[in-house]
């Protein structure tokens, strides 16, 4: 009984937390006129740097997987 009981606090603590989250927008209000600005964000190319942390993780990961062999051996 108290395990149903510590999930359903843990369930409604979650709910209450999210609850707020679900009345923000998330489309900016038009604000009319023609555009004349750069893009919003700058229009900053992100492609390069995801490659660039996934070249890094997978190197860190073979250097975990190989000290792990050689402490086995």
């Amino acid at each position: 009984m108290k395990k149903i009981l510590s999930i359903f606090t843990l369930m409604v603590v979650m709910f209450l937390m999210t609850n707020p989250i679900t009345a923000q927008s998330f489309e900016p209000g038009d604000p009319g006129g023609t555009p004349t600005g750069p893009p919003m964000g700058g229009g900053a190319p992100i492609g390069g740097g995801t490659f660039i942390l996934l070249a890094l993780g997978a190197a860190y990961g073979g250097k975990k997987l190989y000290t792990l062999q050689k402490e086995e051996e």
